[in-house]
């Protein structure tokens, strides 16, 4: 699962990406620093794994992750290719959601590609480039569908009328994610960038710490109508945070009334709005989180263990973590009823640890 991080130019894209990866992408004060996209993989915090680990004495813990492409400013004109539009336009659909990245913080010393601090204006730019860019495509969709629907095809022509009242919604500034749901538009939903699930990210400064600004309140309400979800985050100084010894990053966040980094609300809040959940196999060797689309069924989840367990999934023995945590080992929760049998119907729940029966 891939999650491209876009914003104007010089709101702390690389920053971010910096601090959630440490792969290092130059971060500089001019436009197009980023020209081809730097992809990072970021472990997802979890409290319940590093309790699992302990419970069971594992030797070692492996974290689910996320996929974080740090993707080009875009500039106004994107849709028509100006500055690196195309190229931007092209990464972005390649990716599962957006974390949009929006300046929320006064320095003289860094250029605002458009003078001012102003994230509402801010987001209508980019916003009004990737609504442009699904017209073009609706558009274009429509027009071989019109043309083919004259040959009498009723589905066809049903179609044709769903996509007129999506290119209206996209016209009127909607963007496809609050599109109700249709049918006959389920395939071109899938490719429209706009459809795709958005996270607005306030880039503060240090000053706002830890209860945000009038600029990321701002953003809260602009997400909340669009369907979208926000994060407030301070990149710069999370990024000096994030090279500190752990202890002393605690530390120093709790002088500054914070109880964990911004980044690791983003984080999770990437991993749940991608409609993920975490399930997890422990044992003395090793605790691992596995990462699942919420409604799996329990082969669907073996498989992701590896793909026999699903050809010849039997059973699953499963329980919850707080049970096997309580329980201090798994044969101890088993003795105390506290793992149940479940057969290939069962439907995971997070945070659900699991073993596999399987024969092949």
């Amino acid at each position: 699962m891939k999650v491209g991080i876009v914003g104007l130019p010089n709101v702390g894209k690389s920053t971010v990406f910096n601090s959630l990866t440490q792969v290092g992408a130059e971060a500089q004060n001019y436009p197009f620093t980023t020209i081809d996209p730097n992809l990072g993989v970021v472990s997802v915090p979890d409290g319940r794994l590093d309790a699992l680990a302990e419970a069971i004495h594992s030797k070692l813990v492996v974290s689910a992750t996320v996929d974080f492409v740090d993707i080009a400013g875009l500039v106004r004109g994107a849709s028509k290719g100006e500055g690196l539009g195309n190229q931007f336009l092209g990464n972005i659909r390649e990716c599962e959601a957006i974390a949009h990245v929006v300046r929320c913080f006064e320095d003289e010393n860094v250029a605002h590609i458009h003078g001012g601090v102003d994230p509402a204006g801010d987001i209508e730019i980019i916003n009004t480039e990737l609504l442009l860019a699904d017209l073009a495509t609706v558009e274009k969709r429509l027009e071989r569908v019109g043309r083919a629907a004259k040959s009498g095809s009723a589905g066809l022509r049903w179609e044709a009328e769903e996509l007129e009242k999506l290119i209206r919604h996209l016209s009127n500034g909607k963007p496809a994610r609050t599109y109700p749901s249709s049918e006959p538009l389920a395939e071109v939903l899938r490719i429209l960038i706009t459809a795709k699930p958005t996270i607005y990210v306030a880039n503060m400064g240090e000053e706002s710490i830890p209860e945000g600004n009038r600029y990321s309140a701002e953003i809260e309400k602009l997400a909340t109508l669009e369907g979208a979800e926000s994060v407030k985050l301070w990149a710069k100084l999370e990024s000096e945070i994030a090279e500190l010894p752990r202890d002393e990053a605690r530390e120093y966040l709790a002088m500054l009334g914070a109880e964990s980094t911004g980044f690791d609300e983003f984080i999770k809040a990437s991993y749940s709005f991608l409609g993920l959940i975490t399930f997890f196999t422990t044992n003395e060797k090793e605790s691992r989180a596995w990462t699942v689309k919420k409604g799996s069924t329990a082969p669907q989840a073996a498989g992701k263990i590896h793909s026999d367990m699903e050809r010849g999934f039997i059973a699953a023995e499963v329980g919850s973590w707080e049970d096997i945590v309580a329980a201090g080992s798994w044969v101890r929760a088993r003795e105390t009823a506290r793992v149940r049998l479940e057969g290939r119907d069962y439907i995971l729940k997070d945070g659900d640890v699991m073993i596999v029966r399987f024969n092949v």
